[in-house]
Parts: C-alpha cells; structure tokens; sequence
C-alpha cells in the first residue's frame, strides 16, 4: 500500500506539525478541526513556520507546501479518500473513541488510522472500529517538524504490513521510529517519565520546594528547561488528562489533584497565560533559587527504575529505551547508560526512601534492581 493522501483530524500544537510536516516531504493534507477559528489559527502558525524554514534554505517554497494542505471542518471531507488517517485531539479516552467509530464508517476499507496519543492503549482504541488489524500508534513529539523521534506501538490485532507501511511513511518524513515490542500506557518515553511527575508534585504539596525552586534545581544541573516550565508548554490540561489516565491504568499514586485544581482555575500553562509561570513574557528562571532541599539524582533513579520496569514488560530492550529518550530528550546518555554511573545499592536505597517519605507504591524498586541484577541486564547490551 502506498500513502498519497493524509487526513490529520485535530489542529491544535501536535495536528498542525503533523500536517506541516506531511506536506514539506509531498503528501497531500486534510487538515480536520471542528471550529474554523482553529484551523486558521493553525495555517497561521504552519505559514509562519515555513515562511522561517523558507529564509533558512530548509524548503524550496512556502506556498508550494501550503498548497498541499487542505482545511475543513467536516469529518467526511477529510477522511474520505484519505490512505492514513491520524488523529491528534486531546487525551480524553471518550472523545478518541466517538471519533474513531464516526470515521470508521467514512474512510475507506484499505485506509490505516493512527492515534497521536500519547499514553492509551491503542487495542481499546481499536475496539471503536472495524479495522483493528489497520490501527496503531503512531506518537510524534513536539515541535513536530524539528524532532525525530515518533514512537509506533501496535494494537492485539496489527498487521505486520500496517506496521511496515507505517515505518517506511514516518522514514519518508525523514523520522526516526521507535517499534514497542508490545503496548503500555505512555509507551516508552512518557512511561519513562511520569513517576518523576508524582514526585515534583510530591515536592510542592509538602512545601519542600517551589516550582522554581525545582526549576532552577533542575536547570543548574545541566537541563535545558525546567521541570515545571516544560509542563506549562505542555499544557497543564493535557499533563493532568495523561495522568488521570495512569491513575487508572496503571497506579492511584498518578491521581493529579493539584493539577485538577490549577485547571479548573483556567491555569493551563502557556496556552492560557498562566500556569506555574507568568507567560506574558517567557519565563526566566532564577537559577540562584536552586536548592539542595531537591536532589535532581531522585529524578534520574526513578527513570532509571521506570525504564528496568519496561524491559522486565517486555516492552523494548535498554539501548531502544536509551535512544528514544536520547532522541525525545536531547540527552547525551539514557537511563541505563546513566545507570552505569551509580551503584546498584545506591539506586536502590534512594528509591525505597522516597517510596516510604511519600507513601507511593510506584517509586518502590523494580524487581530486576531488588534482586541486584541491573548491572547483569545493562551488560547484556552494552559490552
């Protein structure tokens, strides 16, 4: 099968870049939002963007890219005689499914839906449909045009000649896949991550520090953005629905009440104008305000863990693990290339200090560090 026509429904931060993208390598777009004032907003900010790659000498033409995408705001218009489909709304199961059955009944029988998200099982997405051997994951990272990374996770039912479709579109965009051997909430890199959000939220609920404090903490040690402004780009909406998410797939310990109450008072971050920052300008962080009352290293040991519990699902091996967080990240080194740098003992004693200082079942070691055979997995890969 060869893909031609893409159908991108959703144009908010991810659905633009996906559609930007799509067209820069020659695939004719349709650019699905429900309101017209969100698809102007989008052409607005893809014209932008090319306009810029343009003056770079990263295109050719602006306008010969533009006029590849398509916008709409009816759903058949878009998905008729689209060959892939991928969906980019934000992170509420329901919605997913509603559209997914709505546009299983429009598209074409040989046409491949994906779902941008970026932590739901892609099978029970699935189930909305008729195609669950033509469904799969197909997770990009933003800025989309920029990064390489996008992350391909396979459903109970996915064909191998989806999967191989998939690949061989994403290496035509000049990306960088990332092929789960089986599916888990958050995949590889946000799983990765995301017991490190319970514990900056652990962090400001016991007064140890403020999200700056945390942030310039952060930042000193090396990182590019903090912890708490990488959250506000986000989106505090879409951190706090992935997280809900995990409080019920995978831990209560995921349940984001702080964040629930910061998004019922319209504090979503940048978008809004206001999360943990004042984005009427670009936050600066103070780095002055780092504090030794926040240990960056409980943040790595807790990837670190997350990362063992992966392998030991079976999901991916240590050096795929290590190259999409390298990749996702800007990082040097992954976690278990980090881990290298650490004693096992070390590792663990920290990680069953925070699990008992917080009472969160999910920081408690892994049963591969437990039983003091990381460094025998981490060699297994790394000679």
């Amino acid at each position: 099968m060869k893909i031609k026509k893409v159908a991108v429904l959703g144009a908010g931060e991810m659905g633009h870049g996906i559609a930007e993208n799509c067209a820069m390598v020659g695939y004719e777009v349709w650019l699905r939002a429900r309101r017209q004032s969100s698809l102007d907003d989008a052409m607005n900010r893809i014209r932008e963007g090319l306009i810029k790659l343009q003056k770079k000498g990263a295109i050719k033409d602006a306008n010969e890219v533009l006029s590849r995408i398509h916008t709409t705001t009816d759903l058949k218009t878009a998905v008729e005689n689209a060959d892939l489909l991928i969906e980019s709304i934000p992170e509420v199961f329901e919605e997913k499914v509603q559209l997914f059955a709505e546009c299983d009944k429009i598209a074409k029988p040989e046409c491949i839906f994906a779902t941008n998200t970026s932590t739901m099982s892609i099978t029970k997405l699935a189930k909305a449909t008729k195609r669950e051997d033509k469904f799969i994951g197909m997770h990009f990272f933003t800025p989309v045009v920029i990064m390489e990374i996008v992350e391909l996770t396979r459903g109970e039912k996915t064909s191998d000649e989806t999967l191989n479709v998939c690949i061989e579109f994403l290496k035509s965009m000049k990306k960088i896949p990332i092929v789960l051997n089986k599916e888990t909430p958050g995949f590889i890199v946000n799983r990765v991550v995301a017991p490190t959000s319970v514990l900056r939220l652990c962090i400001i609920e016991n007064g140890i520090a403020t999200p700056e404090e945390v942030d310039a903490t952060y930042r000193k040690a090396g990182n590019v953005i903090g912890l708490f402004e990488l959250w506000d780009y986000l989106g505090l909406d879409v951190v706090c629905n992935a997280m809900k998410y995990y409080s019920q797939a995978l831990s209560p310990d995921y349940e984001p009440k702080y964040l629930e109450k910061m998004v019922k008072e319209g504090k979503l971050g940048k978008k809004s104008g206001h999360g943990f920052y004042d984005w009427s300008k670009r936050p600066e962080i103070d780095l002055s305000k780092a504090t030794e009352r926040v240990d960056v290293r409980d943040f790595i040991f807790l990837e670190i863990n997350e990362a063992v519990k992966l392998v030991e699902l079976g999901v991916a091996d240590p050096r795929t693990i290590d190259t999409a967080i390298k990749l996702a990240y800007a990082r040097k080194k992954g976690p278990f290339e980090i881990a290298r740098e650490f004693s096992e003992q070390q590792i663990s004693k920290r990680l069953e200090e925070l699990a008992k200082k917080f009472g969160k079942k999910i920081f408690e070691p892994a049963e591969t560090i437990k039983k003091g055979k990381l460094k025998e997995l981490i060699d297994q890969y790394y000679k």
